[in-house]
């Protein structure tokens, strides 16, 4: 069951990540020191709180809380961020799983109001510059 709720989940981001603007460059490198900075103050006013400083996302994290919704991921190269493109991680940042997947059991908001589409792009160099090397290059190659 997981399985399939997790394929209906991709389904629905894709769908929604070809409506990320058009102005964005993928794929999104951790080339840029700048960006990395800019992204890492992004992230720690926006996302810290639930993924944790060091990104390694909640305790338990494959498992529920308290309210029965699922725990956040972690970001750092040990979860599953990396078996996805950046329109697809674009998307999950700008609109929220909550608003992307009907049923949805988590508690991912969508920082469209919050961020604009250069500073998710930042938190996504900034989450790229902790992955190891072989998870980075098969995530730029799937990004291309």
């Amino acid at each position: 069951m997981y399985k399939l709720i997790s394929l209906i989940t991709v389904f629905f981001i894709y769908n929604m990540s070809n409506t990320v603007s058009a102005h964005n460059h993928f794929p999104i490198t951790t080339d840029s020191k700048l960006m990395i900075e800019r992204g890492k103050i992004a992230y720690n006013n926006n996302c810290v709180s639930c993924h944790m400083i060091n990104l390694a996302g909640a305790e338990d994290w494959k498992g529920v809380d308290e309210d029965g919704h699922r725990k956040a991921p972690p970001l750092n190269g040990t979860g599953h961020t990396w078996h996805h493109d950046d329109k697809t991680l674009h998307a999950i940042i700008k609109y929220g799983l909550a608003k992307l997947v009907k049923n949805y059991e988590g508690k991912m908001i969508g920082f469209e109001d919050k961020l604009s589409d250069k500073e998710i792009d930042s938190i996504l160099a900034y989450l790229k510059s902790f992955w190891p090397i072989e998870k980075y290059e098969y995530q730029i190659q799937m990004s291309n």
